[in-house]
């Protein structure tokens, strides 16, 4: 404390408390850890654009259902199987003090399922694209033949002696995921004559595990009975017939539906050929095609399936219907390749790691070029960075995924490359942002198309960019000095 001239006591403060404050706001650690929390910051941003994206894939697919459900849906089929009618008497004995024995005979109905011996597949389709708005589902319409035969002996042999069938009730029936896909049959062939197909699947919905409202179609077949006749009266059980009986059909029908087609190899030997002229199939189901062609225009595939290789048994009764026939279902979707929604989805999934970098650029021409950046660009970098997104999402629902990539990064370089001239001294030093986020880009873009390798191509990205941070960094002084030797 000293006295002034006047006689006034003067203090005399001691160092600036507030200057080690400052000097680590001006520090490189500060400015990491307020990086740090400007990129927490943008993940609020980057889940909102990724809600959005899930709910345009949702209205989308609301438009393909809307669409579908006009067409005829994703078609499953399932058949043809025969369904015979019975009766099962059952005897039942009471005893009583006063009347002793009695004796109340009952019939219960029940039904006999049986798979044909042989069944051939066939199914050529042409593929269109129909659109609603900006959304679009490929579709498919031509002829699926069903042909092969039946011998209901082994099944018939295996029932009790107190059951019998009803022949005369005997029905073929087919069933289908989807009764507005039917457009017409052009033929229905039993033993060369001639059947008549009606709506409904008679409580026999093959499909009801690949389809949620499943139905079928079903015709009476008048001649079996005649078949099993066999010194007794039509109708009766025909136990102890030969295997000889056998039935041969021959169905096609005109069909239609979209995105993708399953079957059942409900036959004891089924064999199946599918073919189009969609480009991309994608192979589905519990089994895989043998063999198969895709070529820039057209696919073939061919299935062959023995009753050893699924779960679906021989025959059953209709009360007792095996459970898991959909796990032998297989089929084809007619795959887009470029799946605009799943690409987003997948966009904004990394979109993290490359936040980041255009963050890391500014913060290395800073520490190189010896020149303060305040925290608004890296933010306005970083907005900046998070619009790509949007842009992407908003053109690849009009134009082709690379031509929306293509033309949203373009953009989104140029912008940051002009905007970080303003914050450097010379185009040169503005350039380093340009390249780096050229590169990282294209990087992205290998990611997003590579599904195999994303996580590959990815962790070795990460692991390139942090390397080289640290190699660059490697000589910074972190407590706030001005120099970087």
């Amino acid at each position: 404390m000293l006295t002034n001239e006047e006689g006034s006591m003067t203090t005399i403060d001691g160092p600036d408390k507030k200057a080690p404050d400052k000097k680590f706001t001006k520090g490189y650690t500060f400015k990491v850890i307020m990086l740090a929390v400007l990129v927490l910051l943008l993940l609020i941003p980057l889940t909102m654009i990724r809600g959005l994206v899930g709910e345009r894939s949702r209205t989308a697919q609301t438009a393909e259902n809307d669409i579908m459900e006009a067409w005829g849906a994703e078609l499953s089929e399932g058949g043809p199987v025969l369904r015979i009618p019975g009766v099962r008497t059952v005897e039942t004995r009471t005893k009583t003090e006063k009347d002793g024995e009695t004796v109340s005979i009952t019939e219960q109905p029940f039904t006999l399922v049986v798979t044909p011996e042989t069944l051939a597949i066939k199914a050529d389709f042409k593929t269109e694209v129909r659109k609603r708005g900006i959304f679009s589902v490929p579709l498919f319409y031509g002829e699926l033949n069903l042909s092969g035969t039946f011998d209901p002996s082994r099944a018939i042999s295996s029932l009790m002696p107190n059951e019998t069938l009803q022949m005369d009730g005997a029905e073929l029936v087919i069933s289908l995921s989807s009764q507005k896909g039917i457009r017409k049959i052009n033929k229905a062939l039993w033993n060369g004559a001639e059947l008549f197909f009606q709506p409904g699947s008679r409580d026999l919905a093959l499909a009801d595990s690949l389809n949620a409202n499943p139905t079928g179609i079903y015709a009476a077949i008048p001649d079996l009975a005649l078949a099993f006749i066999d010194g007794s009266e039509a109708g009766q059980s025909a136990t102890g017939q030969s295997a000889a009986n056998s039935f041969a059909y021959d169905i096609s029908i005109a069909i239609q539906g979209g995105k993708s087609l399953r079957v059942l190899p409900i036959g004891k030997d089924t064999h199946v050929e599918i073919a189009s002229d969609w480009s991309t199939p994608s192979f589905q189901g519990a089994f895989l095609p043998g063999v198969s062609t895709v070529s820039d225009t057209r696919f073939t595939a061919s299935w062959d399936v023995s009753y050893l290789s699924r779960t679906i048994p021989l025959f059953w009764q209709q009360s007792e219907k095996p459970d898991n026939i959909s796990a032998s279902a297989f089929g084809v979707d007619f795959y887009r390749q470029i799946d605009t929604y799943s690409l987003n989805i997948r966009a904004v999934k990394y979109a993290i790691i490359f936040l980041v970098i255009p963050f890391l650029t500014l913060f290395l021409l800073e520490i190189f070029i010896k020149t303060r950046i305040h925290p608004v660009p890296y933010l306005l970098s970083g907005i900046g960075n998070i619009i790509f997104y949007l842009l992407l999402l908003s053109l690849s629902e009009q134009i082709s995924f690379f031509a929306a990539y293509l033309i949203a990064a373009a953009a989104v370089t140029a912008m940051l490359t002009l905007y970080a001239r303003t914050l450097v001294t010379s185009w040169n030093r503005s350039a380093y942002m340009g390249f780096t986020v050229t590169v990282s880009y294209v990087l992205f873009y290998a990611v997003l198309n590579a599904e195999s390798y994303a996580l590959l191509i990815g962790s070795i990205g990460a692991f390139v960019i942090v390397a080289l941070v640290m190699f660059l960094t490697r000589k910074l002084s972190w407590y706030g000095d001005e120099e970087s030797v």
